[in-house]
């Protein structure tokens, strides 16, 4: 063991020395760390302890809006900035493209969207997109609103104590479970929430693979996902061959498309991986948006009345039982805003990575091919420059257009960017099951005094889920 550490001790300098000597001139400031691990454990321990903004605005403070690291075995250049986000999302995709870590890749696997070339991305692309137009998603909103109802009788009504977080986890994948797999409650169900909770464990870690760590049980349990998932294909397939609906969800939607050679137009091993990718993207994503937004109409007195009494005019306008409309999701406008609020406030995601694929210049800088880049979303959700007084909680602001919108692309992207506003209504769809809760809610939520986590009451009233019982929410965050 003392020669290990003497090798060790003895090695990593030189090896540390190696890495500096070959970094081409022109590369921004900052520091590559140690081979391999760089700044990857401080960034992860900084989220973990929730202080990950602190550590970007004192990289920023430090070496300014470019600067480089190393993150998860990779050299990686952080930016940030109006001109670094028009420099990112207005990319044609032939300079740079989306990039997901080395861990994320191993787990999602080589065929999901973010590493597919630019006309096999396209082709895949256009196919999940299929499945968000309106006319597909018109058929899921029964669906969606019947997940939403069973959820709320089972965890909520009659409960003196609840706490949210973990239940909008549950939630979420259920409607996760529901409409992209079609996949009825009962034991599957209930082993693949445990196979997806270690995929998410293991997606921000350092790419080592060896046992009993975050990667090797990731790994793992990915591998069992997709067995689960490629058994579900067969039998989709085979019920499409026997006349069945099209529509019934994700998978199937992707079965039933077919190139001019009348073959499958998106291969098995596709599917498999963009399912992973779309069900790690809108997981955590949503269920953090729907506590936030919760503990908001706990605080908020004058918010929630607003929603309350805008959720009460759809709702008066409906017989007793109803179902929601899709006519009636456009009429959720203050709704919708106070959503995009919390989004640009707490945003449910951290940042993300994208993949030079050559050598570019940024602002000065050159950013070798091959190398990392590395964008957050706090550092522009607060800049005072895009949206005065950032710290202010203000919806207002939504009420006006802009040039680059707050978006929420799950499907997709799988996390918060600016993008053209062209892109709103795709992205707007695919999140309005945050608004079905909040309506099937009603005046369900109360305020009162804060004291631990986010304490709410239940108030009577004539909800067909008859929530009379006072109850109290703490967000488990």
């Amino acid at each position: 063991m003392s020669i290990f550490l003497l090798l060790s001790l003895f090695l990593l300098p030189v090896f540390f020395l190696i890495n500096r000597r070959r970094l081409p001139k022109g590369v921004p400031p900052g520091s590559l760390g140690i081979p391999i691990i760089g700044q990857s454990l401080s960034l992860l321990w900084a989220m973990r302890a929730n202080t990950a903004e602190q550590w970007i605005a004192e990289r920023a403070k430090r070496y300014g809006p470019v600067s480089k690291m190393s993150l998860f075995g990779k050299p990686t250049v952080f930016i940030y900035g109006q001109a670094a986000n028009k420099f990112l999302f207005a990319s044609d995709g032939s300079k740079m493209s989306n990039h997901q870590t080395e861990s994320a890749k191993v787990i999602l696997g080589d065929w999901c969207l973010l590493e597919l070339s630019v006309e096999d991305h396209t082709r895949v692309r256009n196919a999940l997109a299929s499945f968000l137009k309106p006319d597909c998603l018109k058929n899921y909103i029964g669906k969606m609103e019947e997940e939403i109802r069973i959820h709320l009788q089972m965890h909520w009504q009659g409960k003196q104590t609840v706490t949210v977080l973990p239940l909008m986890k549950t939630l979420t994948f259920n409607l996760i479970c529901s409409l992209l797999f079609g996949l009825e409650r009962g034991a599957r169900r209930d082993v693949l929430v445990q196979y997806f909770e270690q995929i998410i464990g293991g997606m921000w870690s350092i790419p080592i693979n060896v046992p009993f760590t975050r990667f090797n049980r990731s790994i793992k349990a990915s591998a069992e996902v997709r067995k689960l998932l490629k058994e579900l294909i067969c039998k989709k397939r085979a019920e499409l061959g026997n006349g069945a609906s099209s529509h019934q969800d994700l998978i199937t939607c992707l079965l039933s498309i077919h190139g001019e050679d009348n073959k499958e137009l998106v291969s098995e091993d596709e599917i498999i991986h963009n399912v992973l990718l779309i069900m790690v993207a809108g997981h955590d994503t949503s269920s953090i948006l729907l506590t936030f937004v919760v503990r908001l109409l706990a605080n908020d007195k004058t918010i929630y009345e607003s929603v309350l009494q805008e959720q009460e005019e759809i709702r008066n306008s409906k017989a007793s039982g109803e179902y929601l409309m899709w006519e009636d999701l456009a009429k959720m406008k203050y709704t919708w805003i106070v959503v995009m609020e919390t989004l640009r406030t707490i945003p449910p995601i951290f940042g993300g990575f994208w993949k030079t694929l050559e050598d570019i210049e940024y602002n000065g800088y050159l950013i070798p091919r091959g190398w990392q880049i590395f964008w957050v979303t706090c550092m522009t959700h607060m800049d005072g420059e895009i949206f005065p007084e950032p710290t202010k909680f203000d919806p207002s602001r939504f009420e006006i257009q802009h040039p680059y919108h707050l978006i929420p692309t799950f499907h997709l992207e799988g996390g918060l960017v600016f993008v053209q506003d062209t892109n709103l209504q795709r992205s707007r769809l695919y999140s309005q099951f945050i608004i079905w809760l909040l309506n099937l809610l009603g005046n369900s939520v109360a305020m009162t005094t804060i004291s631990e986590g986010i304490p709410c009451q239940h108030l009577p009233n004539n909800f067909q889920s008859k929530l009379c019982q006072r109850s109290c929410f703490e967000s488990g965050l």
